[in-house]
């Protein structure tokens, strides 16, 4: 059965309540789960820190009279950028000050991310954002997917959760970007057969997952095997301390990958009904659009008119050199923040 297919399975599940369909059969999550633990074991040698508080403002330095633009992150561990030590690096800082620097007005984050978080999670962290009283966020990012595998959650549940988080936020009235399940096998070691399991495990639940996002308003970036290249060229420096964790390099080229369709859901990137053919860009059916995102990370789908879908490849720009909130009085006398890493750049698409 082709991976779209499979995909339009698990979404249908999830929209009707089906909690039968699954990604493979039991017996080879069961495998995969096992196997994505033992590496974890492996690389783990190190322990990941807690990840740093982002929360605060971006861009002061294009205040205006124009109200802050109000940004929140929410996820799991990636979203909340465990792995890092400083703010700056995490995954929401990086993509706030390049918001805040291509809209050239600032941007508050607050970022709700809970390591460990699966979909299910997604209710209460979107709970806490409908409550803020500080007001509701203008746009939102969900990095979620990677825990649901490992553990086995059923895919029409882990759809399902998305889905409803999905339209909460945009019937509260907030743009949604979601970055998909990202791809086990390229955690190493995670030997063959296995790594062609973890890999198939993980781009099925990403393929649902753009299902169920964009049929609920959403737009979805593929995170899929973007570091895999970078992790194997170059995994000490891929890896966080943990050895399991992106580091600030990888984490930036994460934000490289969903800066320019949280610009464009915003109305703040060029909007085209053109299809860059050279760029490998289309209008399909949603189901093939999710399958094809999948398999080619980076990869952005659209809603267009029911049952179609637009995937683009957009264009990126540099990120800002200073990636650091507005600090609070106990963190200055820390001092300044250092640099930013040097993997922090955006590269031509």
């Amino acid at each position: 059965m082709s991976r779209a297919r499979v995909a339009r399975r698990i979404a249908a599940g999830a929209a009707y309540g089906g909690g039968s369909v699954g990604l493979i059969g039991a017996a080879t999550v069961g495998l995969v789960l096992a196997e994505v633990q033992l590496a974890k074991r492996r690389v783990g040698g190190g322990t990941a820190p807690v990840p740093p508080s982002a929360d605060g403002r971006y861009g002061v330095a294009f205040a205006g009279p124009a109200d802050p633009l109000r940004f929140v992150i929410m996820g799991d561990s990636t979203a909340a950028g465990q792995g890092v030590r400083r703010a700056g690096q995490t995954p929401g800082a990086l993509l706030a000050s390049g918001l805040a620097a291509v809209a050239e007005r600032p941007v508050d984050l607050r970022n709700v991310a809970l390591p460990g978080a699966r979909s299910d999670d997604l209710e209460r962290q979107v709970s806490l954002v409908l409550t803020d009283p500080t007001g509701l966020p203008d746009v939102c990012a969900i990095m979620i997917g990677a825990n649901d595998v490992t553990h086995r959650i059923p895919a029409t549940e882990s759809v399902r959760c998305l889905g409803t988080a999905v339209r909460r936020l945009r019937t509260a009235g907030a743009e949604v970007i979601v970055g998909t399940c990202p791809d086990l096998g390229t955690i190493e070691p995670v030997y063959q057969p296995l790594r062609w399991l973890a890999r198939r495990v993980s781009r099925q639940l990403a393929a649902a997952q753009t299902i169920g996002a964009v049929e609920q308003g959403g737009r979805t970036v593929s995170l899929g095997d973007l570091l895999g290249p970078e992790f194997e060229a170059n995994p000490r420096e891929l890896f966080g301390p943990d050895n399991y964790h992106p580091s600030a390099e990888g984490y930036a080229t994460a934000a490289m990958a969903m800066l320019p369709t949280l610009c464009a859901v915003l109305g703040l990137w060029p909007e085209s009904d053109h299809l860059d053919a050279g760029r490998r860009e289309d209008m399909l059916p949603v189901a093939k659009a999710a399958s094809r995102a999948a398999r080619e990370a980076g990869t952005e789908v659209t809603g267009a008119r029911a049952p179609w879908a637009l995937l683009k490849h957009r264009r990126r720009r540099r990120l800002p050199a200073h990636t650091e909130p507005v600090r609070h009085q106990e963190e200055e006398d820390e001092g300044p923040p250092p640099p930013p890493p040097s993997g922090a750049t955006w590269r031509p698409a």
